[in-house]
């Protein structure tokens, strides 16, 4: 990537996180939210934990530090969804993906950069708020070594490709299908759980758990929570995520190469 490039792909990740930060309101009730959720499942771990002392490796100030993780991450890695794959999916519907081939960008990376404007204002501007809400009402594990916090910023970092390819590849898939909602819905419920957001991936039992903690979305949010908890080697988590990184992002670029190849402007 040249420097011509590289100036592009930062000014659409600049406006995607100006755009973003237009909806005071909804950014509002998104830290609301989160907060509130957040708080049902610290009260749920701690009753958990109390009966099950230690379950999933983690002590209960642990457990309690990854739901505050989770709430922080949640929209930051787009989780749940709602980051750039409803719009592209509407713009292969509607065909206007046509004139974004045209442009002199890559496709991937000009959605990447997208994403990651997106992502970076909502990790400060939703996400920290409910993480220091968490850490001032709860008596939260948090790492003694400044180092620990750079080693979870980089999972982070990792986590986000990660979250991006799979919603990549789900929002391709609007290229063969009419409508995508079903695909969408569905990415957000194994998203949901196959990440650890509902509960730690630890606790799952025998060989399902070893699946689970073996699939891509277990680097998204399990992956880092763990590096910050001090349970996880940080160089094996991010060969773990750079892994299951490039044979996603390696695969949409296989799908998109496939997809233009046949674009169908449908209605049009």
């Amino acid at each position: 990537m040249d420097v011509g490039s590289g100036r592009l792909y930062a000014a659409v990740a600049a406006g995607a996180f100006r755009r973003y930060a237009t909806y005071r309101a909804a950014t509002l009730a998104g830290v609301f939210t989160n907060t509130v959720f957040g708080l049902i499942l610290a009260y749920t771990y701690l009753a958990l934990w109390d009966e099950r002392p230690g379950l999933g490796g983690y002590d209960q100030a642990q457990a309690i530090t990854y739901v505050w993780v989770g709430q922080a991450l949640f929209k930051t890695l787009g989780i749940g969804g709602g980051g750039f794959e409803d719009e592209l999916m509407e713009r292969i519907r509607t065909g206007d993906v046509a004139v974004d081939l045209y442009r002199p960008a890559d496709l991937q990376l000009w959605w990447m950069a997208s994403d990651g404007g997106r992502a970076l204002f909502e990790l400060f501007a939703r996400g920290v708020p409910p993480f220091v809400f968490g850490a001032l009402l709860f008596s939260l594990a948090l790492p003694g070594q400044v180092t620990a916090w750079p080693a979870f910023a980089v999972a982070v970092l990792l986590a986000w490709v990660v979250g991006f390819a799979i919603r990549y590849l789900v929002a391709l898939s609007a290229f063969w299908l009419i409508d995508g909602t079903g695909v969408v819905q569905i990415s957000w419920f194994v998203g949901w759980f196959c990440s650890g957001m509902l509960l730690p991936l630890n606790v799952f039992p025998g060989v399902f758990g070893d699946v689970v903690r073996l699939l891509p979305w277990s680097s998204v949010l399990q992956a880092p929570a763990d590096v910050l908890l001090g349970e996880a080697d940080p160089l094996g988590t991010y060969v773990f995520q750079a892994a299951w990184a490039v044979a996603l992002l390696t695969a949409g670029r296989l799908l998109q190469s496939a997809a233009t190849r046949r674009v169908v402007v449908q209605g049009g």
